[in-house]
């Protein structure tokens, strides 16, 4: 879920969203770890992955029709005598079977961690971040495309399926999904897996405390985009399968948690190695305020469950997404327990 900045304002009434989310959590002093990655010049990947496709891809699942034939008997009594006549029908059927990749339901061993994955190299060209909610419709509609071009590449290789998510923007601070209710711009971005679509309401963004720093709010939506990509490759279900069987606020099951939210966090940063391997409107400042922004996030109130990590390791897993760009590297669910706290 994505919790309000320190202090927290009263949670809604209406009940927790049951959704994938983002945190945003912000707290007055930066860690010392995140200031100081904040403030490195980064030099360019040694090895960014994969060049971009040369056209953008379409993605569309192929549908297999099928014809299925009726043979029927009639009997017909007639003058008494009784005459029996067999009637052939044919009626053409269209089913809808999906064909091709196919999401593997598993956690550690799927395949998409690979040591050799990784998201494809793309240039984004956004139109400037301004903080009003047209402006901020029109910048993550430009994103969209381009995190489609940089990960889409990623799945096929790893034979999984891709589709697009769906995208909104709730207007006004309380507003209704499949995934439950929300009020009092507590929530801000998240992905309800129940439509596959990606929310971004402006009033929960908190543009008076991020200013135009359109880094942090690509760190926000390639997050959760991140989480389309756990729910389309079967990890996504896996995941609520075995929270489940823990018991949804164990400490199992929070750990569980922590290592869906961490994940989504490295997913955020392989897409930013992507993107400022392909230049354009990701710059070396873009960046650094994405890595920063991550040491600013994460279980820091301790009066809530922590079930999105530390700050520290909440950076901790952007940044190393963003440096490595692999999917392996980014499998949460081998990680040790104290790399998820």
């Amino acid at each position: 879920m994505w919790r309000p900045p320190h202090p927290p304002p009263r949670r809604s009434n209406a009940g927790p969203i049951v959704a994938i989310s983002l945190v945003l959590l912000l707290f007055a002093g930066v860690a010392l770890f995140g200031f100081i990655a904040a403030n490195q010049r980064h030099s360019r990947t040694a090895d960014v992955g994969y060049q971009r496709p040369p056209a953008a891809p379409t993605y569309s699942a192929p549908e297999d029709p099928t014809t299925t034939t009726t043979r029927t008997t009639t009997t017909t009594t007639r003058a008494g005598a009784t005459t029996t006549r067999t009637t052939t029908t044919t009626r053409s059927t269209t089913t809808t079977t999906q064909s091709g990749p196919k999401p593997v339901y598993t956690l550690a061993d799927n395949p998409l961690f690979s040591a050799s994955n990784g998201v494809n190299e793309v240039t984004c060209n956004l139109p400037a971040w301004r903080n009003d909610p047209a402006s901020s419709q029109a910048f993550f509609t430009a994103a969209l495309p381009c995190l489609e071009q940089a990960w889409a590449p990623a799945m096929q290789r790893a034979g999984l399926p891709y589709s697009t998510p769906g995208l909104q923007f709730p207007s006004g601070s309380t507003w209704e999904s499949p995934c439950g209710s929300a009020s009092g711009a507590s929530w801000a971005a998240f992905y309800c897996p129940q439509n596959n679509t990606i929310y971004m309401p402006f009033e929960g963004l908190q543009t008076d405390q991020n200013g135009t720093k359109s880094g942090v709010y690509l760190a926000v939506f390639a997050h959760e985009f991140g989480h389309h990509i756990q729910a389309l490759s079967g990890v996504l279900d896996a995941y609520w399968d075995t929270r489940y069987e823990a018991g949804d606020q164990t400490a199992q099951g929070l750990e569980l948690s922590r290592r869906s939210e961490l994940q989504a966090q490295c997913f955020g940063g392989m897409w930013f190695a992507g993107g400022w391997n392909g230049g354009g409107s990701i710059t070396d400042p873009v960046v650094r305020d994405m890595l920063a922004d991550g040491y600013n996030r994460g279980d820091w109130n301790q009066n809530v469950p922590r079930d999105h990590g530390s700050p520290q390791h909440y950076g901790a897993w952007q940044e190393h997404g963003y440096k490595n760009n692999r999917t392996g590297p980014c499998n949460t669910w081998a990680a040790a327990a104290a790399d998820v706290s």
